[in-house]
Order: C-alpha cells, then structure tokens, then sequence
C-alpha cells in the first residue's frame, strides 16, 4: 500500500486517488500485467500518480518501469492522448510561483535505434528544405541526467514547474550548493544531482535513493546534516547541460558506432543517468525546426533496457487480433525483470514459430523494450512449436496469408467483432470509457456493432452489471463523440479498413470526399500518389464490407469536418491560402494549427516558395528566414496575426 508520504504527494499534485483506487493503482505496480483490466483514463490516473510521487522523491515504481511498461501502453493505445503531450509537472515546494525566462519542455524519447534513424531523417529532410548539406551537420551526445530540472539565469534558480511557470528556489545555492565544475552561475537549464558513488558510501543509510535526497535539498526549511555535508563536499551540485561532457560528429560518424558512443557518453558522470540525449548543433536548422507544446524537435532522449533474462517456455497461446491475424503468445516460467514479474513474451507472427522453434520446453532470450509483454529477443534451445488449426476466438479454420495465420471468419468471430468495436473509439478519440473492459462486457450482453451501442440508454447499460453514475458517464460520452467535431479522414480510419490508416484516409479524402468513397473505382485511388493497385483492390473490397455500418452511423449525425472546402465556403480569409510555420509556437502544436487551418480551406506547406502566401513566424525565427520570404514576395505574419485570421477577425 502508499505510504503516508506518497499520499500527501499525490495530494500536493492536486491529484485524486479515487479515481483510480489504492488497491488498483498497487496492483497495477506489482504485476503490470493487469494494464488489460484498465481503461485508457485509468492508465493516465495511474501515470499521473506515479509521475508526482516520482517528482516527489518518493518513486512506487522505476523510471525505467515507467517509460517501458505503462507509458509505452499508453503510447498504445492512444498515442495522441494529452498526457504524452505534457510537460510532466514538478511537484510545488515551497517558494513564489513565477513566469521562467524560456520555456523548459520535456523532451521526446526513443527507445530503438530504428526510432532514431528515424528522427534523423526527419532532420535531414528540414535541413534539405533549408538549403544544408545534412553530411555535414554536428550531432551532440550528452549524458541524460536523472536529477531535479531547474533554470539558472544568473539571478534566480527556477524549477520546471509545469514548462511555464515554475518556482523560485535560489535558496539551494544560499545553502552552498556549488554549480558542476566550478562553473559559473546563468548557464541555463540544469539538472541538481548527487554523486552516486558518495550518495553509496555516505547517504544510502539515511535516504531511499537519490531522488529523495535531491527533494530534500530543494525543499526542506533546514538541511539535514547528511544533505549540508553533501553540499559542502561538492557532492551535490547544480550541474549546468552546457558543462557536460559530449561527443560531437557528424551523423555518419554517430551511426557507425552508435552503441559505442552511446556506451561512453552514458558512463562519463558519476550520476545517476537514465540516457543520453541526441541533438543537432546548428541554430539555424533548431529554430526552423522549432517545437511543440512537448518537446524540442531538433532533440531526442534515447533510453535503452540493457536487462535481459534467459527463461523457458510452458506453452504458446494463439490470440485473434482485429484484423483476424493470430498472434503467437509463450507463457512463461515467472522470472523477474527490471523489476517487474513476467509470465508471458510475444513472438511476431506464427512463421516465427515455426522457423525459430518456439514450442514448449524452449529456452528463450527476453528483454523489454517499450513493451508490457516483452518480445522473444533469441531462442537458444528450440523445441517442436504447435500450430493451432483453429481459430481460438470463433472455432473457424485458420488459413496461411504469407508469414501470418488468419481466421477468415471476420463477420462472426467474438474477437474480431471486439477488437473492432473497441477500435472504432479508440481512433474517433473524442470519448472516454469504451476501453477493452467496456467493450467485453457489452459483447457478453450480446452486442455486435457499433452501431448497437449508441443505440443504448442509461438503464441498458445499468441492466449489463455497470454502476448508475457510470451508465450516465457512458451515455454522455456516446452523445460527445457525435458532438465534437472530428476529422473525415479520422472518421473514416476508426472503422478499421485493411490497408487504411490515418495517414492513407487523410491522403484520399485530401482529393474526395467522404460521402463519394464507395462510389471509388481502383483506378480513382491508384490515381493518388501512394496507393498502389493491389492496395487499391484491397481497398475498394474493404469499403464493401463497411458500407451499412458507415450509413447507419452518419445517420446518427456525427460533427464531421470535410477535409474538402465545399463549393460555396470560400469566404474565410485562409481559405485557398498556402501557410508555413515557422519557430517556437505558443498556442499549439504545428499539426494542430495546420489541422485549425486546414478545417477553414488553407493548405500547408513545409517551406516557403513562391506559392506560399503566409509565413507563420513564431518565436526565435532568424531575420535572415523572414527576410528571404519577404523577397518571394511571402506575407511574413506573427503567431497573434495567424490567430485573427483563423477566427475571422483579420483581413
């Protein structure tokens, strides 16, 4: 159970642990496999909770825990949800709530090195829209320290607070805290950390951990005796991320011994790191880049599990995805690691069971990455696989569909049919409460579609097992999903068509309308960059079979913005204007003004030209950018202008 301490964090934090319950949230922490009982809010109680008594210098759970198991399931199931786009707050100390002199954002994070190849492509395409040869821009790798983030101007120490505002607490350097490396005072963003082998040797007797230490620096009226030693031998300091050590080269450099430089950078301080972090050097490209309401773009946080376990398999269990497609699941032998009790690992897909020998009795490799359930890293002892024949939802024969078994039953498979409908809210993302628990227990109650159940009132959803107060909630969020607005490509993705995300129905829509879509040959869709003919007819079938549940739905009326400017709804200032933005934006991020102005007939692009109208400049854009747009004769606009535009308040 929390401890009286960890309560009264959680109540600093404005925080209320109802929401969640003490024995879910605890059971939650001891066996992360439980995350499939909860619902999305659930999880993003839980995360919250653990966050402020993390920030608290009381942590429930491991940082590592907390990226890999319960924010990657986060990630999951809604990786637009607020929380991952929130500057995780700091926890109040005592001191005056102030304005910070800049914004201190969190930062993103990988945890493959595929998702940093990936975040370097998406520097070097800016760097080709301005102009750079991306050969031969400098990357930084600095150590990523786990300390307590602060602000140092040279005049006053400030928390992070919540990015924005923040808390005065110079007291901490009245108290002797030294800045790293005998620097000077006004370097910035910091990070106050402890030695960790002086926190071992003289501090490990009297605090928890370091982070309990650090709170107790920043927030105590008088220092424990242990703490002011600390400070006075140097131990702990404010250490300035301009002072740390760092590896600089270009990305061909960087990459060809990424896990070398890595290794180096990681072991350089002798603090507590949870990472590194990846940047590039040139200012320029950072300000074109810019920021969202989250993070730096033009920097990354790289995170790796180095645990690994070799364990062996009792069994592997098929399980039917939506799409029909049976996942190979190894239950386990219970072995711990980073802390958390497994029992079950993934394999990919059953031609991995089969070539790899994943059967009963095989040894395997594990190591979580960014998973709840950890995938098989190696299997060093292999051993006969068995191959189910049927499906495990329906009872349907299963069919080989290249690597993948397949339960061709779509139309009366139990899983299928869920998976489905538990899709279908999950993408509309306009509502809470119709997780996978919802949705099991109104299939149990005989519901099929969708449709189905915004066809259900308070006193149905009561009659199924749930609480007065939460049929109520469900209804009204059934009605609030009609009534937000949502996008025709993110309507049409929620019914789960093969081959149909979010990107390819924004690409489609981009060019017809929504209403127009089964009227759709192949040769319309192949017509639009990107799809291919096979994919068209994959398509075209896919639409067929989602016809009657997409008329019975817009019959419903859903608030629908076309992505499409209608005949007649061309009076807007931004309507047929072409927008880029560019540097550190204040009212949102750039996918969501694009999205604001692309609902009112405005297109936008990644880089001037001289078919751009608008040059949207932010905060810390370079004169030089403004200048070169003015000369293609390019309205240059501040962020306030774009607003007034955007409401129709500017000419």
């Amino acid at each position: 159970m929390l401890t009286d301490k960890q309560k009264e964090l959680i109540s600093q934090a404005s925080l209320d642990l109802n929401s969640l319950g003490e024995k879910v949230f605890c059971k939650l922490c001891e066996n992360p496999e439980t995350l499939n009982t909860v619902t999305e809010e659930e999880l993003a109680n839980f995360l919250k909770i653990a966050s402020a008594v993390y920030h608290g210098g009381d942590p429930i759970i491991s940082d590592d825990d907390y990226d890999f198991i319960y924010l990657a399931a986060l990630k999951r199931i809604n990786p637009n949800h607020p929380w991952l786009h929130t500057v995780e707050p700091e926890p109040a100390f005592a001191g005056k709530t102030v304005d910070l002199p800049v914004m201190m954002l969190s930062t993103d994070k990988a945890y493959s090195r595929d998702e940093v190849e990936r975040w370097a492509a998406r520097i070097e395409k800016a760097a080709e829209e301005l102009g750079k040869n991306f050969a031969d821009l400098q990357f930084k790798i600095t150590p990523k320290l786990d300390g307590y983030a602060a602000y140092d101007d040279g005049r006053m120490l400030y928390t992070r607070g919540d990015g924005r505002k923040g808390q005065d607490i110079s007291r901490v350097f009245e108290r002797g805290l030294q800045v790293a490396n005998q620097g000077r005072r006004g370097l910035g963003a910091g990070e106050i950390v402890v030695s960790r082998s002086y926190f071992d040797r003289n501090l490990a007797d009297f605090f928890d951990n370091p982070r309990n230490f650090q709170a107790s620096v920043i927030k105590e009226k008088e220092l424990d005796e242990h703490a002011q030693q600390a400070i006075e031998d140097h131990a702990a300091v404010f250490y300035p991320f301009a002072l740390l050590p760092a590896w600089t080269g270009s990305w061909a450099e960087l990459i060809a011994d990424f896990e070398g430089h890595v290794k180096t950078i990681w072991h350089k301080v002798d603090y507590d790191v949870d990472g590194v972090i990846l940047e590039i050097a040139d200012e320029e490209l950072k300000t074109y880049l810019g920021a969202t309401r989250h993070h730096h773009r033009w920097q990354l946080a790289y995170k790796e599990n180095l645990e690994t376990a070799e364990v062996r398999i009792l069994q592997v269990v098929p399980q039917t995805s939506r799409s029909g497609r049976i996942t190979p699941v190894a239950e386990l032998e219970p072995t711990r690691l980073s802390g958390a009790l497994l029992s079950r690992a993934t394999a990919h897909h059953y031609k991995m069971v089969v070539d790899k020998g994943i059967g009963p009795g095989a040894l395997i490799r594990l190591a979580r990455s960014g998973e709840v359930i950890p995938k098989i890293e190696a299997v060093i002892n292999p051993a006969e696989p068995d191959i189910p024949e049927a499906c495990p939802s329906c009872g349907h024969a299963l069919i080989w569909d290249n690597d993948y078994l397949l339960c061709p039953n779509n139309l009366a498979c139990p899983a299928q049919i869920s998976n489905s409908m538990e899709h279908f809210f999950r993408v509309l993302k306009n509502n809470d409460g119709f997780g996978a628990a919802t949705i099991k227990r109104l299939y149990e109650h005989g519901i099929r579609r969708v449709d189905q159940i915004y066809a259900l009132d308070a006193e149905q959803f009561e009659n199924m097992g749930f609480g007065p107060k939460q049929s109520q909630n469900l209804v009204d969020q059934l009605l609030r999903s009609r009534r937000e607005a949502v996008e025709d490509w993110r309507f049409l993705a929620a019914f789960g068509v093969f081959r149909m995300g979010l990107g390819n129905c924004e690409r489609l829509l981009a060019h017809h309308p929504l209403q127009n879509i089964f009227q759709l040959s192949e040769a319309d869709i192949v017509a639009i960059e990107g799809f291919a003919e096979k994919t068209a007819a994959t398509i075209i079938d896919g639409f067929k079979s989602i016809r009657k549940l997409f008329d019975d739905l817009i019959g419903l009326g859903f608030n629908i913005q076309a992505s499409q400017t209608l005949a007649g709804e061309n009076t807007h200032p931004l309507t047929g204007k072409t927008l880029v933005f560019t540097g550190t934006l204040h009212s949102g991020s750039r996918d969501e003004l694009s999205k604001q102005a692309k609902a009112k007939g405005a297109k936008v692009g990644s880089s001037v030209s001289a078919k751009t109208d608008y040059l949207v400049a932010g905060d810390n854009v370079g004169a030089n950018k403004t200048n070169t747009a003015r000369e293609k004769g390019v309205t240059v606009i501040s962020e306030a202008e774009f607003l007034a535009l955007l409401h129709g308040d500017g000419q």
